[in-house]
Parts: structure tokens; sequence; C-alpha cells
């Protein structure tokens, strides 16, 4: 099963909404924030810093979002704000604007109702990996009640550290509508600390973790409300499609986008009346302050034939910094 939320990830169409970097209830050995997320207060939309509530919209309408994952940290120990940007995401595209939000801590029944108010659609619960196989009759229990009690869809969202029968019958009961199992990860937050805890690296992959993915499919994986998610879904799915759907909203005429969610255009160093005395249509470049960018292929031509002395072909992430993938000298 995949859920509403997990649909318009697989579609690259959610803004990941970093609110809060602090987390109070435990030091996670696989946590895997970076130093610039951990123990912050700092807020992220995708990449961007925020500094206002104009940069958040801007990066909704900047991917054309179809919702927004709240995280953290912990977004239910920074509740005013938690809520104040849910509030801002409904006001400024709707109800259909699909919201979920990522807890470590249960919260209570005050916190859940101020979630539902400000717009929150779905929780996804993470109990702390000691208390697995013992939820039964403690709060984890109770706060999924509570929470379709007070309108929000509960679910659970784990790391696929190893299989846990206690999720599928939470399942069965009806308390959790699905369980997102995360293929276990390294990364450069919790490298360090994962390798001390004795995990390492499948041969071949960049992140995911060797040795648990077989048993948790096999004991887990047939279950109709669990997904598996891997890491090569997340990379080549929910983060590439999440970079074309920006490169196609920011993307101008000459512009072209590449299967990975890059955007390719050539640079030179001309002025703008060389390129109309070369017959160049102005749909084709953009005049910047000491350069030109246009369309690549017009300008290899261009270099090709003599008409350029020089350029250069450039690709780089739609992203709001625009960072630089690759450089392609032409001469």
């Amino acid at each position: 099963m995949i859920s509403k939320g997990c649909e318009q990830c697989a579609k690259g169409g959610k803004m990941v909404l970093f609110v809060y970097g602090y987390c109070d209830q435990r030091d996670c050995f696989y946590c895997p924030l970076g130093e610039n997320r951990k123990n912050v207060t700092d807020v992220y939309a995708n990449e961007r810093l925020v500094e206002s509530d104009a940069d958040v919209l801007e990066e909704a309408h900047r991917m054309n979002a179809l919702g927004t994952s709240i995280t953290g940290g912990e977004p239910q120990e920074a509740m005013e704000k938690t809520c104040r940007y849910l509030r801002l995401l409904k006001d400024e595209f709707g109800e259909d604007h699909h919201t979920h939000l990522y807890t470590g801590i249960t919260g209570g029944r005050e916190n859940m109702r101020r979630l539902a108010e400000a717009g929150l659609d779905e929780i996804r619960f993470h109990p702390p990996y000691e208390l697995w196989g013992e939820l039964h009759g403690t709060e984890w229990e109770e706060i999924l009640y509570i929470a379709r009690e007070e309108g929000l869809t509960p679910a659970f969202e784990i790391p696929g550290i190893r299989a846990e029968p206690e999720f599928l019958e939470f399942l069965d009961e009806g308390a959790a509508d699905f369980c997102n199992v995360n293929e276990f990860e390294m990364s450069h937050g919790n490298y360090r600390r994962m390798q001390e805890a004795g995990y390492e690296l499948q041969e071949g992959h960049m992140s995911a973790v060797e040795g648990s993915k077989a048993a948790i499919l096999e004991e887990m994986g047939d279950h109709p409300k669990v997904y598996f998610c891997t890491s090569v879904f997340k990379d080549a799915a929910q983060h590439r499609n999440r970079l074309k759907r920006m490169a196609r909203v920011i993307r101008r005429e000459f512009d072209e986008i590449t299967d990975d969610g890059t955007i390719v255009y050539g640079k030179a160093w001309e002025s703008k009346e060389r390129l109309d005395e070369l017959g160049v249509p102005e749909a084709f470049y953009t005049v910047k302050s000491d350069h030109v960018e246009l369309a690549w292929w017009l300008l290899e031509e261009m270099i090709e034939e003599g008409d350029l002395d020089r350029g250069e072909i450039v690709e780089q992430y739609p992203t709001v910094d625009g960072t630089v993938v690759e450089r392609t000298p032409l001469a």
C-alpha cells in the first residue's frame, strides 16, 4: 500500500519543510541529520534556508508542490511554528494541499487537536527503537486512536533496522492506517555512529546498510498496508522527480531539462548587440551583468562556425541556489 502522501512524494510533488532541528527525546545513533540541521532553529524549505513566509510559498510554487511533508528534529517541540506553517500552506494552496508530519514523540491530545485544526492531514509516528515490540498498552498505542479521533490519519514511519511484527498487529487492529519502512541508510550525519554500532554499507551502494532489507521484506513485506521505501527509489524517483518539477516551472525557452532534472544552457561573454548581429532570436538568450546565457546547441554551432570565440555549456540544479553540476568549455 502507498499512502496519498507517498504517492505525491513519488511524483516529486512533496515539498520538504524542515521546521526545527532539536530533538530532546533521545540521540538516535541512526539520526541522519547533518551538522547544518542538527540542533538548530533554522527552517528549510527543500534546500532553501527560510528567512520569511514568502520563502516557503515561493519554494512551493517553484516546484508546483502538491503537498508538504513536515520534519525535523522534532516538529512537535515547535508547535507554534509548525502550526503557523500548516495554516500558511493551506491558506495559500487550499485543502487539497496534502500535509504529513514525522514525529518521534506522542505529543498528546492537545497537540493532535492543534495540528488537525491547523491543517495537518496525516501524522507518521516513529516510536523509540528500544520500545519496539512493547508498544501495546502504552501511550504509543493510545495516541494512534487519539490522533484519529481528532481528525488525523495515524501511521508509522520507521527505519528498516529490523522486522517488527508488532507494527503489523497495529495495522490489523485498525489502530494505524499504514506503516512505511525506510531502507536503513548511512549518511554524512550518522556515518561514524553507524559504524561504531557495527553497521556497514551494502557493496555497490552509496547509502544503503548491509543486512536488514531481506528479513524485513520476508516478514513484513507481504502485508498490504506496509510499504518498503528503498534508498534507490528515494533518489531515482522522489528527489529526481522533484528536480524535474522545479525545472519545468523555472525553465526558460532555451533551457534543456535532463533526465536527472538538471538544466543545461550555454554561457558566452558577448554583447547583446553581437547576438543581434548574428541573428539570434531574443527568445533564445538572456543578458546577464557580465555574460549572456543562451541555447547550448546554438552556442556550440556558432563556435564551430567561427562566429564566436569561446563559451561553455553549463549544467546546474534548478534549486534556488542554482548549484552548478558541470561546466564544459567550448573554444
